[in-house]
């Protein structure tokens, strides 16, 4: 089982925190396995150059499915991860 360190743009990682969003939409260019860990580490804005906000505690998940790209509208090489919260270690 691997850990993933993925950085989130506030507006998702805010709806994670809250416990609206359950997933997560990624190229999976990491081999994205069930019971692998993620840590979702927020940034400042919600743009790809952002940096790092501070004070935030990245959000703690585990994996517990993956479907895989290529089929119902999901582009080949993206995944959508099912994801439970993990307790802070």
């Amino acid at each position: 089982m691997s850990n993933h360190k993925l950085n989130t743009w506030p507006t998702y990682w805010d709806a994670m925190e809250s416990g609206d969003k359950t997933f997560e939409v990624r190229r999976n260019d990491r081999g994205f396995q069930k019971g692998d860990t993620i840590e979702l580490i927020r940034l400042l804005r919600d743009e790809p150059t952002a940096p790092y906000a501070t004070g935030y505690e990245p959000l703690r998940f585990r994996i517990t499915y993956v479907l895989q790209g290529g089929q119902f509208g999901i582009d080949a090489g993206f995944c959508v991860l099912g994801l439970s919260k993990e307790p802070t270690p």
